[in-house]
């Protein structure tokens, strides 16, 4: 419905099979105006799994093709494991190619299903297909069970395909497809050609299908990962302080990203100074020095920093009172079965006290309501919670620390703070603290 409200039925491709009338009948159901047919790209899956002949598979796509012309839905064929058939049955998939030139046919898709192939391959049998039907538009569908579905995607646009399929976050089958994120950025980078992406909208369709798929994204994931903008290295914080030695043309902010410098065991003065800078201190020489030791020190017992900490460990070094202006006190949190979930607390904030009740769908969400209301009376606007993480030693032990790390929203900037307790939903209220008292600046 929104695709035909926004007009844009045509950009809507629909997977299908060879099974008569009934794909095209279920795409007709829906409006759809695009089929994708899955046909067998090698003899072995068309003689294992349909148990046919080639000459029966291709009267079957036939078939299928012409119901759907009939029915004005557009047909693709993808050649479903097309990789092996190249290595194994090549004679097979040119006698299929030729008779899908002779349908109402607008693309055929090459399929690596199985992830099989290297660049060198890739190039090669794309090319040799390529050249015997030059008049066919083709696409390529990469897999990355060995990690080279982003080479692949290359290597097939230097060889002359006319698409490349593509997911963000590299969402797919096992372990995934060619990233939309990088290989759009190849594309644009590393060949004659250019996107029409928006780039700096990726970090935001990214996060989107994280949360809405459940995939939680690694962190040292190009372009879109926490750590793919993260100088930790001393000596990448000091080149870029003094000459942008270490930026590329990858730059944050052409994804609607940030740089960041690390703090932890391998951090140097460049790091404390950009981290310094990004806060708006000033300390002199021997106070970095000082500061320096201790998130060194901190980085060895794997503690996590974060920028937001920064001013919590100056104030402990230095021995500077760091003045909490809000104070979350006698925190208690119900929660159980059958029972609805509350917080009471009171908050301390300058010389006055709040104490506020609230219930929810959980400990947490009970307390956040609880906070929302008191936030209101003080006249605060809550940021928004962005990402919620949970981080507990290996062991499985039940009084392990816990290391609970959220994600705030604010007037279009993002920052995380810590909160560290024995007691989970604990270690998320100190976080929360931590957050109440970076927004009471």
């Amino acid at each position: 419905e929104w695709a035909k409200m926004e007009n844009l039925l045509e950009r809507v491709e629909v997977l299908g099979f060879v099974d008569g009338k009934k794909s095209v009948d279920w795409l007709k159901e829906c409006d759809a105006k695009v089929l994708n047919l899955l046909a067998k790209g090698s003899l072995k899956h068309l003689s294992m799994q349909l148990r046919k002949t080639p000459g029966q598979h291709i009267a079957d796509i036939k078939e299928v093709v012409e119901y759907a012309n009939g029915n004005k839905i557009n047909v693709n064929v993808y050649l479903e494991d097309w990789s092996n058939g190249m290595l194994d049955s090549q004679e097979y998939v040119m006698q299929l190619i030729a008779a899908l030139e002779e349908m109402p046919v607008k693309r055929i898709m090459l399929a690596d299903t199985l992830g099989i192939f290297a660049p060198e391959e890739t190039g090669k049998f794309i090319g040799i297909v390529m050249k015997r039907f030059p008049e066919i538009a083709f696409d390529f569908h990469a897999h990355d069970d060995y990690g080279l579905a982003v080479a692949n995607s290359l290597a097939a646009i230097n060889s002359g395909i006319d698409c490349v399929h593509a997911t963000i976050n590299g969402l797919g089958e096992r372990a995934g497809n060619t990233a939309l994120e990088e290989i759009a950025a190849v594309i644009n980078d590393k060949t004659e050609f250019e996107t029409r992406l928006n780039e700096n909208a990726i970090a935001r369709a990214s996060d989107l299908v994280e949360m809405f798929s459940g995939k939680r994204i690694c962190s040292n994931k190009p372009i879109v990962g926490d750590n793919a903008f993260v100088q930790t290295a001393g000596i990448h914080a000091d080149g870029d302080l003094k000459a942008g030695l270490y930026e590329s043309a990858l730059k944050p902010d052409r994804f609607g990203k940030r740089r960041e410098y690390a703090l932890g065991k391998l951090s140097g003065s460049a790091s404390l100074e950009q981290n310094l800078k990004k806060l708006g201190l000033s300390l002199n020489e021997d106070e970095k020095k000082k500061i320096l030791g201790r998130i060194v020190q901190l980085g060895d017992l794997k503690k996590s920093i974060t920028t937001e900490d920064l001013p919590y460990i100056i104030a402990d070094v230095l021995e500077t009172p760091r003045q909490q202006k809000i104070q979350i006190i006698n925190c208690v949190v119900t929660s159980g079965k059958d029972v609805v979930p509350t917080a009471t607390f009171t908050l301390k904030y300058s010389n006055s006290e709040l104490k506020e009740t609230a219930s929810g769908d959980g400990g947490y969400d009970a307390f956040m309501n609880a906070l929302a209301n008191a936030m209101k009376k003080l006249n605060m606007q809550l940021p928004e919670l962005k990402d919620y993480e949970v981080r507990i030693p290996p062991g499985g032990k039940t009084d392990a620390i816990v290391e609970t790390t959220i994600t705030w929203r604010r007037n279009g900037n993002e920052f995380k703070t810590i909160g560290v307790d024995s007691d989970q939903l604990m270690a998320a209220i100190k976080a929360t603290e931590k957050m109440l008292n970076i927004i009471a600046k």
